[in-house]
């Protein structure tokens, strides 16, 4: 073990460094996307659009799993790079343990939770009589993973932290193959159906949650002991401060999705298309949009690590000049994104099976409409994964909570007028509100940055 072995995150070119850590932690989130986006491709082939529906209904609750491994994943990754900055070893061990600790202990009262009230879920999130035996089918076998998978999307940020980022691709990338190999094996040569993709889907994560712990007895700049996994408070509490925003985000997307998937069938049910249709849509789409966010929220995950090193240790100009390249970046995502939302939305939903012309209809409007503020919800996440690097929790927690609580109230407010359109003009509104805020807070962030450079100029020259 190597103490001093993240000091190159202050000594290389940023431009290097970003290929090197972002790249890896793009392709890791965009594996993690892929996860739920293979079933659903295989089940619309293979079982049909219900079946589609029925993961729709089952997401939000994998999403819940995801916010808590995120809440300890990045809080701990965070602190961990800034610790290390400050060169407080002691801290970044304790934090990586008690965090792993805590995912653990969360996992398993979640799965406890989640087998109880199974069916009261279920119905939270928009279940109904036509796709409710293959919701319960799918997540019966997909709650034997979650441990795995919080483990694993916990411990893949800690990899990349302790300056592994190809290796944390890599892990993610075992599982993803293994699911990929054996969803149609399951579904089509076993003829296993929900119960095969979810069997698909759970050994692909109990491989990479295995191959992450195992990771922790083979690190680079920290070693972790039996003292380790004592529960420190005071830490903890810090590793979850920082957290918080991560944890917010996934927690109001799974507000925002049971509220959505209930309008969805209400007044699809009033409308042309049924409720189902509606429904099945707007799972499809909001898993391409996933990979979207996935590329965006993994561009600024990915130089965490760089950026906290660098405020830990109090280098603020070079963490000014990854900012500026992370908005560049992130800008140039969600307009290639938009383009190609815009022109092929047609031939991107039927990738995950086709359906009659009603069906095609709506999926194309949903995609036009639904997805068209994408640029500001790229520069919206990449602003508030940054701040999150830099210790600044609050100002992330904030963008996240006022887009998605205005999403929610609008989801409410613009069907009462327009019906199952209202629902799709929602995204886009919340998103012109989103970014005005985003701005403001990023106005206070760099003035933030520029005080504390002023500050190290002047400790520097006493």
């Amino acid at each position: 073990m190597n103490q001093d072995a993240n000091r190159f995150l202050m000594e290389e070119p940023i431009g290097k460094l970003m290929v090197k850590f972002a790249v890896p932690s793009i392709i890791s989130m965009l594996i993690a996307a892929l996860y739920n986006m293979v079933d659903q491709i295989y089940i619309g082939h293979g079982i049909g659009y219900l079946g589609n529906s029925a993961t729709s209904v089952v997401y939000p609750l994998t999403v819940i799993a995801l916010a808590i491994a995120l809440l300890f994943g990045s809080g701990c990754g965070a602190y961990f790079s800034i610790s290390q900055g400050r060169k407080e070893y002691e801290k970044s061990c304790k934090a990586v343990g008690n965090a792993s600790l805590m995912t653990l202990l969360c996992s398993l009262v979640l799965v406890a939770m989640y087998g109880i009230f199974q069916q009261q879920f279920l119905g939270l999130f928009g279940a109904t009589e036509h796709n409710v035996a293959y919701a319960t089918e799918y997540f019966r076998y997909l709650m034997i993973g979650i441990p795995f998978y919080m483990l694993s999307n916990m411990l893949n940020i800690i990899i990349r932290a302790d300056g592994s980022p190809r290796l944390a691709m890599g892990i993610n990338c075992i599982g993803c193959i293994l699911n990929i190999i054996l969803d149609p094996v399951a579904i089509f040569v076993l003829e296993w159906g929900m119960m095969g993709a979810a069997v698909a889907t759970v050994f692909g994560q109990m491989v990479s949650g295995i191959l992450s712990v195992a990771y922790l007895f083979h690190t680079k700049s920290f070693h972790l002991k039996k003292s380790s996994f004592m529960l420190d408070w005071k830490i903890l509490k810090n590793v979850m401060a920082l957290g918080i925003s991560s944890f917010f985000t996934q927690v109001t997307i799974v507000i925002v999705t049971a509220v959505l998937n209930n309008a969805l069938v209400k007044y699809g049910a009033l409308s042309k298309y049924g409720a189902d249709i509606p429904l099945t849509v707007i799972g499809i789409v909001m898993k391409i949009f996933s990979v979207i966010s996935g590329i965006s929220i993994g561009l600024t995950i990915g130089i965490q690590p760089i950026a906290s090193y660098n405020y830990g240790a109090r280098n603020i100009t070079r963490v000014k000049k990854l900012f500026q390249r992370m908005l560049l970046s992130e800008f140039c995502i969600g307009i290639i994104a938009l383009v190609v939302f815009e022109i092929f939305p047609a031939q991107i939903v039927s990738i995950f099976g086709s359906g009659d012309e009603l069906y095609m209809e709506f999926a194309t409007l949903t995609m036009r409409i639904y997805l068209s503020g994408i640029v500001f919800t790229c520069v919206q996440k990449g602003c508030g994964a940054f701040m999150q690097a830099v210790g600044k929790p609050i100002f992330s927690a904030t963008m996240s909570l006022v887009r998605e609580v205005v999403h929610v109230v609008l989801i409410i407010v613009l069907p009462v007028r327009l019906g199952v359109m209202g629902i799709l003009y929602s995204a886009p509104v919340c998103d012109v509100v989103a970014i005005i805020v985003t701005g403001w807070l990023t106005y206070r962030l760099i003035r933030h940055l520029n005080m504390s450079e002023e500050d190290a100029l002047e400790a520097e020259a006493v």
